[in-house]
This record gives C-alpha cells, structure tokens and sequence, in this order.
C-alpha cells in the first residue's frame, strides 16, 4: 500500500513551484501555452517614418527553424535607407510553430 507522506508532498511542491517561476524575470511577456506579441526593440528619433519593411523566421516544433528576420533583410524588402525603429512581432503556439517578424519602419 503506498503511504501518502504529507510532508514530501509539500516539499515537492515547493521545489517544482520554484522551478517554474525561476524564470519570470523577462523584458518581454511569456506564454507558455499561446504566445503572440509586439516587443519594441528601439530606435532613434532622427528619422523620419515613410515606409516599412518586414522579414520572417519560422519555427516547427521548436526543432526546425528556417527564414532570414534580420534587421537588414527587412531594411531592404521596404527600401529603407535610413532606420527609424524596430519591431519584433512572436506568435507561437505550445513550440509547435511559430512565427518571428522584425519589421523596420523609416525613410
């Protein structure tokens, strides 16, 4: 018959609690189910902003990773020549696939 020791539970459920929120200092949100947010990534206020470009990266199963999201490949796709800022757009759903958009906006 197996004995159902309060005290280990406990313990357990404390090491296994601090084990799952060790990581929740992060600059940017964290889903671990569903994730999909816009995260700034800087920028300066010396250009102005006429146009945009984008560039995309794509993840299957958190194995696989193929695209090119650079900040240049985006840049040139919306025939930017002066950078104002940087977005960076993440959606995935429980590591099976998900999308990594940097999208340049400037002159």
């Amino acid at each position: 018959m197996v004995r159902f020791n309060v005290r280990t539970f406990a313990a357990s459920a404390v090491v296994l609690g601090a084990l799952a929120v060790g990581g929740c200092a992060s600059p940017q949100p964290i889903g671990l189910l569903y994730y999909g947010a816009s995260i700034p990534e800087g920028g300066t206020s010396q250009a102005v902003v006429t146009k945009s470009g984008s560039a995309q990266c794509t993840s299957i199963l958190s194995l696989f990773a193929t695209g090119d999201c650079t900040i240049e490949t985006a840049r040139k796709a919306g025939g930017i020549e002066k950078v104002a800022y940087v977005d960076r757009k993440v959606t995935n759903f429980l590591g099976l696939y998900g999308t990594y958009t940097t999208v340049v906006y400037g002159d």
